[in-house]
């Protein structure tokens, strides 16, 4: 069992910024820096830019980089493309990947790392207090910070699910990461923000981007929208038209976006953003798109964080275009690999079983790969048949010792409603990520006592319209087994008297 500390951040006295050498330190000290607290009501001509600015003028320039790579590329490729240049492709028209200098970062070993991430949870220090650039140096090391844009996403909470765990599944580990507590009310802020940063850094240097565009089945674009609302960016957004809720088609309207409702669905609003960003001085937003994984692979190392860097066993990650399962792969990867852990968990992905290639793909033993015509389904952002990340995401499954599994709209939905009765209040998606537990508990692969993390990928507020449906009976071909509409009572006392009588004696513990 996790100590009573180990779903919380912690916090030390441990320097916000890298020290002067470049020799491993095993532990921080606290006189390398030090970050003066200022009230904006007292200091109104200072800000933490500002302090950020004074504090980069006497730190030492950064020591790491980064660049892209083929995605998977053979040992002796040597090509490569600065994070400065806009390319979302390799030359033989592959995914690229963001390639750290781990030599550099290995110069500081693990308990370094771990004590410098844990020292900046929690801060206001810019932009260090957002849980992904609280590991900037993983993430986007030559960027300045005066040209990030960030809300302070990230460090969302991991909460242990324990009524569900024990009631349903007899499990005292399940943990949920509530990725949908973010600014927009989804993960895709974590990685929206390394994204349009870069591109803030792009238009500085007077690069020729006069917008960011997206395809989008509605998170996507609320981040999108969001972020660059707030670094006052033209945002240009793709939605397939009735597809997508109104409390996501909102988002990114408010936040000034120019919104095109396409008659077509997610796979063709991908096609048809991807001909116009070749064309058009436009960013691409999408998961094509590798500087988006950086930002998403920082919530698995949130999770070791949270675990006091002890690994858990599994961790379960719904799956539609199929880059977030390689981003936590990703993280947990670097996470080992620079030393702060010894192992990385197992990945399973949870595909709706509507938009389920990937779970096909490997059923059939990984021989054959083919995109399915996806499907409507409750779990409306993963409503994707033919993902872009596909061979990120096996390439991580396969590396993992992963697996797939699907629900069906009836198993996720249902999923959905028994979390909800716990005290959750989750989305579609977090159903589906649920489902695949259940099953793989029912099959025993996953026992009760691994500790378990499942990631909910955006906030049950966007999905009302399906709770609504499913405890009104109002869903076609599903028997609702867990809904639970509002009784009906004449007003007056008698009438409720009997009603309530009738609850408590159900509801009475049974010796």
């Amino acid at each position: 069992m996790a100590s009573s500390s180990s779903s919380l951040f912690h916090s030390s006295s441990s320097s916000l910024f890298l020290p002067s050498s470049s020799k491993p330190r095993p532990k921080l000290k606290p006189t390398h820096f030090t970050v003066k607290a200022q009230s904006p009501l007292t200091h109104n001509t200072s800000n933490i830019r500002d302090e950020a600015r004074r504090q980069n003028a006497t730190h030492e320039p950064h020591r790491f980089s980064a660049k892209y790579v083929p995605f998977n590329a053979d040992p002796s490729s040597t090509e490569s493309y600065s994070l400065d240049e806009i390319v979302y492709r390799s030359q033989s028209g592959g995914l690229l990947d963001v390639q750290h200098d781990l030599s550099a970062l290995k110069r500081f070993d693990g308990a370094y790392w771990r004590s410098l991430f844990d020292s900046r949870v929690g801060k206001t220090t810019w932009p260090y207090g957002s849980g992904v650039w609280s590991k900037k140096e993983w993430v986007l090391p030559e960027i300045d910070s005066d040209h990030i844009v960030s809300a302070f996403e990230g460090n969302s909470n991991l909460f242990w699910a324990e009524r569900f765990g024990k009631h349903f599944l007899s499990m005292d580990e399940l943990w949920v990461k509530h990725c949908g507590i973010s600014h927009t009310g989804s993960f895709k802020d974590l990685g929206m923000t390394v994204l349009v940063s870069q591109v803030n850094r792009l238009r500085k240097m007077n690069r020729p981007v006069v917008g960011v565009g997206c395809a989008s089945t509605g998170d996507t674009s609320a981040a999108l929208s969001a972020y660059c609302a707030s670094a006052g960016i033209p945002s240009i957004v793709f939605l397939p038209a009735n597809r997508i809720s109104i409390a996501q088609l909102v988002q990114p309207i408010a936040n000034g976006a120019f919104v095109l409702s396409i008659d077509t669905d997610f796979d063709g609003c991908m096609q048809l953003i991807r001909e116009v960003t070749a064309e058009l001085p436009i960013y691409l937003a999408n998961s094509l798109n590798s500087l988006r994984l950086e930002g998403q692979k920082t919530a698995a190392i949130e999770i070791l964080q949270q675990f006091d860097w002890q690994v858990p066993d599994w961790v379960i990650v719904p799956g539609g275009n199929l880059g977030n399962i390689y981003a936590f792969y990703k993280g947990f990867k670097m996470c080992q690999e620079l030393g702060l852990v010894d192992r990385i968990p197992r990945l399973v992905c949870a595909q709706a079983a509507n938009a389920d290639p990937l779970y096909l793909y490997f059923k059939s033993g990984w021989k054959e790969f083919k995109p399915v015509k996806a499907t409507t389904t409750f779990a409306s952002a993963i409503q994707i048949g033919d993902p872009v990340s596909i061979d990120r995401a096996v390439y991580a499954l396969k590396n993992s010792n992963g697996i797939v599994e699907e629900a069906t709209e009836e198993e996720l939905m249902d999923a959905m409603a028994q979390a909800d009765s716990t005290g959750m209040f989750i989305c579609p998606h977090t159903g589906v990520a649920l489902s695949a537990l259940i099953k793989l508990r029912n099959s025993g692969v996953i026992k009760a006592g691994d500790r378990t993390v499942v990631v909910s990928t955006a906030h049950g507020l966007k999905f009302t319209q399906s709770k609504i449906d499913y405890h009104s009976n109002n869903i076609r071909d599903m028997n609702c087994r867990y809904a639970n509409p509002p009784v009906q009572v004449k007003a007056d006392f008698g009438s409720v008297m009997d009603v309530l009588k009738k609850y408590l004696q159900s509801k009475a513990p049974r010796h």
